[in-house]
């Protein structure tokens, strides 16, 4: 029999692959899927218009850190609930790398990025997010990088350039490009890091933990180069905040990395090019801006490139 130390370990890595092999069994359901992936491109896009709003009753990295803290507290509820135990002591480094990833990086930049650079240029770089995930999937965990997966993520970039065509002018800012390519790199890298690390920690904690203390960072940011006097406290302000924070981030995210856990990143990553696509019409509807015919030929490019992506090769039979 095993001694005591040896017995808890043995339990702890029983318990965290069952909730492993739960959350993989629910997002192998071919029926389950594609619903997740509906919900998730309707959860990130309708952000955008959202955060649009709140930020004109606040500073942009304020913002950020506070959806990150009420995405975060939200997380925690979930994780303290049902997702057994964080083993903190052991993956501390792994937590603080996915928040720093995730949210420090990738949410603070991308902020950065928008306020810098014309909407067309931001999309058009923070997109680059699925082909860089599918290059640094076939580098750090041996993904296949096919002539057919790699066109598709190509396709699918062509698309966010068509769809963003209109938001090219204006001046563009050397560091907004930075900005704006660092956050790209940074979600294609937590993308990847949380599918290397994904059997060792428990999602709904990896989640909670990382826009928790992220946003507390973002906040701590935002309060030293962002004037408090400009938050304007209303009930706008307060509803863009908890929909941004549980919907866009928590829920989004929870569903994310469970297609991420489930999946191959770069197959998953390829769903992402949707977003902006369902952003524009969403933006159209709920704030009156303006589709053109560049939004269907972004669509019919997004839809092939993502077919070729997850096209199964065909089998050449022998003889």
């Amino acid at each position: 029999m095993p001694p005591p130390p040896l017995r808890g370990e043995l339990a702890r890595l029983s318990s965290l692959a069952e909730s492993a092999k739960q959350v993989v069994m629910i997002f192998d359901r071919r029926r389950f899927v594609i619903p997740a992936f509906v919900l998730l491109v309707l959860f990130w896009s309708s952000t955008f218009s959202v955060v649009k709003i709140g930020v004109h009753y606040s500073p942009p990295v304020l913002f950020a850190g506070l959806r990150s803290i009420v995405g975060g507290f939200s997380m925690l509820l979930a994780a303290l609930l049902w997702g057994g135990r964080p083993s903190l002591r052991r993956n501390v480094g792994t937590y603080a790398s996915l928040s720093m990833l995730n949210v420090v990086l990738f949410m603070g930049l991308q902020t950065f990025a928008i306020m810098l650079l014309p909407s067309g240029t931001a999309a058009v770089l923070i997109y680059l997010q699925p082909i860089l995930t599918g290059l640094l999937a076939w580098f750090m965990l041996g993904e296949s990088l096919s002539a057919a997966k790699l066109t598709g993520l190509l396709l699918g970039f062509c698309g966010i350039v068509a769809v963003s065509v209109g938001g090219f002018s204006g001046t563009v800012s050397p560091a907004g490009v930075a900005f704006a390519v660092v956050s790209a790199l940074a979600w294609a890298l937590g993308t990847v890091y949380f599918k290397k690390v994904q059997d060792r920690i428990p999602m709904l904690w990896a989640i909670a933990l990382s826009f928790l203390f992220g946003g507390m960072a973002l906040l701590a940011l935002g309060l030293a180069i962002e004037p408090l006097a400009k938050v304007s406290l209303s009930g706008s302000l307060v509803a863009s905040l908890l929909y941004s924070g549980l919907v866009g981030t928590a829920m989004a995210w929870a569903l994310w990395l469970g297609l991420v856990r489930a999946g191959e990143a770069s197959k998953v990553a390829a769903y992402v090019f949707f977003v902006p696509l369902a952003s524009v019409a969403i933006g159209a509807l709920a704030l009156g801006e303006r589709l053109s015919t560049s939004l269907l030929v972004g669509v019919v490019l997004v839809v092939s490139g993502i077919y070729l992506v997850n096209r199964t090769p065909r089998r050449v039979l022998p003889g």
